[in-house]
């Protein structure tokens, strides 16, 4: 067995034996006892996610400049709009086949009110912060100091910085020629910064067994009883979307687009796929990511554009999440939506879904966007808001496998249709 089959092994294991122990201290434990426990046990799953954010940040910024800046701008521009394209197109796809089983399952849930009683706190918070954010705010907020952005961790200043540096840089390379050394050198150098961040990878990785055993304890541990009871039905409805997604929808796109058996493919996609659900960030799980297109030969040039902008605007799992909440709303409070009102609330939920953020529970905050448009009133928000709270430690890790698994198999389809995978040097 060779070191990455054996390490995915160790990761499977650990993922599989702490979410056994979770689930079993769930069931047999009390929740004192549990929140005595997890103190011994969350800071080693705290170390893994802290790592993965260490190295995240300076990955984005350099592989974007460098991305950006070694595709000619022709090709580029083709390219990149290949590849957003792309992502709308898969999350209008998402939210409608989310509405559309929303809509076939009908969730459902008695007790709402007491359910949420718990959570509605957090949730006036969500509510009242989110109402006070404008689409101005969001589109300012892009542009800003990219130091003080890496300092924050805002990733789409980052993105949006280090997407027009590359291009600045090509666009010097490209008109100058020769006497652009000075700037041919300044890539290479961000190349290397790039190379020495993946060998960090590639040690973070080594710890990687025992932080995912850390996290599945502690998910399971606090979380799991959830899938039962009154929240059953969330719960399969949102399950089934994202399993729908990822295994059956996915495995399409590269049986038609690519014609190739996708088992191919998810092979080498598995370790991010592991990594989403446990870490439930698609922004910590893109070094893992990365790793996955190199082993699939995919041009690290593509990778680069394609994966960072992946987890800040492609968030299908979101897609599939947020209608079943809507639905939930309309069958709570009686309101009963027309086909217009449907509509918009697919490109509602598509647009919303870009600000999730690639953060663990990011999508609960959009969900206050989506039901206000819905015509709501803030204590019916509330109510909606706080059932998510409830169930989203859960739903939240199958959701972002989706929205990784998404990135990576879009960043292959596109490489694959533009020639710019190299069959000899991925992975066996």
């Amino acid at each position: 067995m060779d070191k990455k089959k054996a390490l995915l092994f160790r990761i499977l294991a650990g993922f599989l034996g702490g979410s056994l122990l979770g689930l079993g201290l769930s069931k047999w434990c009390s929740a004192g006892t549990i929140s005595r426990i997890m103190p011994f046990v969350e800071p080693f799953g705290d170390i893994l996610v802290s790592m993965l954010k260490m190295v995240v940040y300076p990955i984005i910024l350099f592989s974007l400049i460098y991305g950006a800046a070694s595709i000619p701008l022709k090709k580029s521009g083709r390219v990149g709009g290949f590849v957003i394209l792309w992502y709308f197109a898969t999350s209008l796809f998402a939210t409608v086949f989310g509405v559309a089983l929303a809509w076939i399952m009908n969730p459902k849930v008695g007790g709402a009110e007491r359910l949420a009683s718990d959570y509605m706190e957090g949730a006036k918070e969500i509510t009242s912060s989110g109402a006070a954010n404008s689409f101005g705010d969001f589109i300012v907020g892009i542009f800003q100091n990219p130091f003080a952005a890496l300092a924050e961790g805002q990733f789409l200043p980052i993105i949006a910085f280090a997407i027009a540096f590359g291009l600045a840089a090509r666009a010097i390379i490209d008109a100058a020629g020769e006497s652009a050394a000075p700037v041919r050198a300044m890539i290479t150098a961000v190349d290397g910064a790039q190379q020495a961040m993946f060998k960090l990878i590639d040690w973070v990785m080594l710890y990687f067994p025992i932080g995912v055993f850390a996290l599945s304890v502690a998910n399971f541990a606090q979380n799991g009883t959830l899938l039962f009871g009154p929240y059953l039905r969330i719960a399969l409805c949102v399950i089934v979307g994202v399993a729908a997604m990822m295994f059956v929808i996915y495995p399409l796109a590269i049986l038609l687009f690519c014609r190739e058996n996708p088992l191919k493919a998810f092979r080498k996609i598995r370790p991010a796929m592991l990594t989403a659900f446990v870490t439930r960030s698609s922004a910590a799980t893109l070094p893992v990511s990365f790793r996955s297109m190199d082993d699939l030969g995919v041009s690290r040039s593509l990778s680069s554009f394609s994966l960072p902008m992946g987890a800040t605007i492609n968030m299908d799992g979101v897609c599939v999440h947020l209608p079943v909440f809507v639905i939930l709303a309309a069958n709570i409070f009686g309101y009963d939506l027309t086909f217009v009102q449907i509509s918009m609330l697919c490109l509602s939920i598509m647009f919303a879904s870009v600000g999730a953020g690639g953060i663990p529970g990011g999508s609960v905050f959009l969900l206050f966007m989506v039901l206000e448009g819905m015509g709501l009133q803030p204590d019916q928000v509330s109510l909606i808001v706080a059932l998510a709270l409830g169930i989203n430690p859960i739903l939240d890790m199958f959701e972002t496998s989706c929205n990784v698994t998404g990135d990576n198999v879009c960043t292959y389809i596109v490489a694959k249709k533009n020639g710019m995978v190299d069959e000899k040097g991925a992975a066996e």
